[in-house]
């Protein structure tokens, strides 16, 4: 994903939640200064060209599909999905977190050895500030969803999940798939349903763009909005 295909997607979402773009920037700049000159982590080493990546979301599905991650080539999971799949006895390749949640797991796995694709947005400095000095930051790959400034980098994707399959994506998946994700989970609230949908949105048009369909949208293409890229 390039950045000038994703910019008129991003500009969007940010019209769709009221986002302010230099909020996006200045996170993404601190993200940059808080790493200063240290080494980060180049996803090509995840050996993705190729591989079956599960993305594994953190929806009330993902103990009963664990499994589908087992069968993958690479796991991804997405925030508390890591957790999760611990508990169940299944390792993870890569966490994709923007630190809201469980930003301790995040530097255990980075300790140990496990990356970390941290994200910058407008309103999580803070946390960037708190929680990326105790990473490792050789494992730690810095994103953002505005334009990318090095070391920060933008593989496409706006919610944890579907960030995770850009990436995938950007370094040549062979085939995705998605076990613990619920788009029509009753329990969140109405900010999280708004992103949901975002994330339905963004994975259709990941799908068309590789050419494959994703098992998790299927009954649902019907109802998804198109994304507007130009």
């Amino acid at each position: 994903m390039e950045f000038h295909t994703w910019e008129p997607v991003y500009e969007d979402i940010l019209d769709d939640f009221g986002y302010p773009r230099d909020g996006d920037e200045r996170a993404r700049d601190r993200f940059g200064d808080l790493l200063g000159d240290d080494s980060t982590y180049d996803p090509a080493r995840l050996g993705l060209d190729g591989a079956t990546v599960a993305v594994a979301g953190a929806g009330p599905s993902l103990e009963a599909e664990a499994d589908r991650a087992v069968d993958a080539d690479v796991v991804f999971a997405a925030s508390t999905a890591a957790d999760r799949l611990k508990t169940e006895g299944v390792a993870i390749d890569c966490m994709i977190t923007d630190l809201d949640k469980n930003a301790d797991t995040g530097r255990e796995l980075t300790a140990d050895g496990t990356p970390v694709v941290a994200h910058a947005h407008g309103d999580n400095i803070p946390a960037l500030e708190t929680h990326i000095p105790a990473y490792d930051s050789e494992f730690v790959v810095p994103t953002t969803q505005a334009a990318p400034a090095p070391p920060v980098h933008n593989y496409g994707g706006f919610t944890d999940g579907d960030r995770a399959a850009f990436l995938a994506d950007h370094f040549g998946a062979a085939s995705l798939v998605f076990p613990g994700w619920d788009f029509d989970d009753p329990s969140v609230t109405a900010e999280k349903r708004q992103k949901l949908r975002w994330a339905e949105r963004l994975l259709h048009w990941l799908e068309q763009r590789r050419g494959e369909r994703f098992d998790v949208l299927d009954g649902r293409r019907d109802d998804i909005e198109p994304v507007a890229t130009d």
